[in-house]
């Protein structure tokens, strides 16, 4: 990657923004293959959620995530460039198109701030290979045509184009600084956008994705954890509603964050008309400036209906010998994994509790130094998928999930995030989650199965985990 000093624009003007363009159409010249520019600039406030649901398009590629509780959000629209994989091999293959991508990137701007330069958005489904006619393939990587940010009271802004031999500057440069020109004096009063009714459709019928199938299947894998076959397994269920008219993915979002403002509440629109959001609790994996962050969360309790209540619940989880066990069952895993790859991950010796909205959990955070030669990718394809989600031994647990469950989870419990050209990126785990189809909506959640769980309480607790999702829909 071919990094400009931002003195190149020195004026933010037409005239500097098309010096740097034609100097890269030079080097797509020169090189006979095309070239990304990457221009970042400093904007004023702006609220990224806001701008990607004035540009959304169902049918163009777009991701956000944002942790209200870090104030940090990041979005992206368009894709400039992306590529879709499926099999075993997929992360490495993500890692592989990304790079040769940035060999052919010449970047101009400040990069000393978050959210600077190129950024990937990607999406793995559980599975490492999907059906046929699945609703999302095994793994999807693009870069956005469009990239906005907020982090810790900074903003920015990203223009990513693809330029070759035949790329019209003229065009180039007056789709980048009319874009420039509305995100840094974006109107949100007189945005399009809010002109529509932020009220979503009422749900006029709901069916289980495979009726009568979860109880029986917790029955079944508990006889295998006492055959020895594995420890622990997570079993899901999911719904699909259906509504008098379409939902609105983005208001849905809007309103997940708001409620759950611990969570990663994010957005994946594969192309197709169709949405992926969560109000996930769960970072499968950051890594920023060397350093790396995990953590296991699994045990989980319902909410208390007052403040004494609610102390009893978490006091019974902590004491809870089944969950403390499923707990160490998953950090234990995520240690193992790390050192795969060379990491020693530190732990805490004993888990906290994680309170959300509408249930709370056992979680352990689970921190380390990572070098420059382990790439984001190379952990994140032994990580996933943690016992959290899957079960252990993973390679004798995972298998058997289809065919307990009797349904294609997609990118339930499977994986969405960003990386960028440092090696850092936000990998989120996709639970707490719900697919968008139009009038259409699956929703999902699941529980961990080990020895001394109970089939009924398990559906309850399933239960407990859709409610995040049915409230907000």
């Amino acid at each position: 990657m071919q990094i400009i000093p931002s003195e190149m624009l020195p004026g933010r003007d037409e005239a500097a923004l098309r010096r740097f363009l034609e100097g890269c159409k030079e080097a797509a010249v020169t090189k006979g293959h095309f070239q990304i520019a990457s221009i970042s600039l400093e904007v004023k406030h702006i609220a990224p959620l806001a701008v990607l649901q004035s540009i959304y398009e169902p049918e163009e590629l777009h991701f956000y995530i944002e942790r209200p509780a870090d104030d940090e959000a990041i979005a992206g629209a368009e894709a400039v460039v992306q590529a879709r994989f499926d099999g075993p091999g997929r992360f490495q293959q993500v890692q592989a198109f990304a790079d040769d991508v940035l060999e052919n990137t010449i970047v101009v701007g400040d990069l000393s701030e978050a959210f600077t330069g190129p950024h990937f958005f990607t999406a793995f489904s559980f599975e490492d290979s999907v059906a046929e006619g699945g609703e999302f393939p095994a793994a999807t990587v693009f870069l956005p045509r469009w990239q906005v940010s907020r982090s810790k009271g900074k903003y920015g802004a990203v223009a990513n184009l693809k330029i070759d031999a035949g790329t019209n500057l003229d065009e180039a440069v007056a789709r980048v600084w009319g874009a420039y020109q509305k995100f840094g004096a974006f109107d949100y009063g007189n945005d399009p956008a809010n002109d529509k009714p932020p009220e979503q459709p009422e749900p006029c019928s709901r069916r289980e994705l495979a009726p009568g199938v979860f109880e029986g299947a917790v029955k079944q894998a508990l006889e295998s954890i006492r055959e020895g076959e594995f420890e622990k397994i997570v079993l899901a269920r999911g719904i699909e509603l259906e509504a008098d008219g379409p939902w609105q993915p983005l208001d849905a979002l809007n309103r997940l964050r708001e409620r759950f403002g611990s969570c990663f509440t994010f957005s994946y629109g594969g192309g197709s008309g169709r949405s992926f959001i969560g109000a996930t609790p769960e970072r499968l994996l950051q890594i920023r400036d060397g350093q790396l962050l995990t953590e296991a969360i699994a045990g989980s309790a319902p909410r208390g209906r007052n403040a004494g209540e609610d102390a009893a619940c978490a006091r019974g989880l902590l004491d809870s010998e089944k969950d403390l066990r499923e707990h160490a069952c998953v950090r234990d895993s995520i240690l193992r994994r790390l050192e795969q790859v060379g990491i020693e991950g530190i732990a805490d010796a004993s888990p906290r509790i994680l309170p959300l909205a509408n249930v709370q959990h056992l979680h352990t955070p689970i921190h380390a130094e990572v070098g420059e030669s382990v790439h984001l990718l190379e952990v994140l394809s032994e990580l996933h998928p943690t016992p959290a989600v899957g079960g252990t031994p993973r390679e004798a647990a995972v298998p058997r999930i289809r065919e307990l469950e009797q349904m294609d989870r997609g990118l339930y419990a499977g994986v969405v995030g960003w990386f960028n050209h440092l090696n850092e990126g936000e990998m989120v785990v996709g639970i707490r989650s719900a697919l968008i189809d139009g009038k259409r909506a699956k929703l999902y959640a699941g529980a961990g199965i080990v020895e001394g769980s109970d089939a009924e309480k398990e559906a309850r607790e399933t239960e407990l985990k859709l409610n995040a999702l049915l409230d907000t829909l």
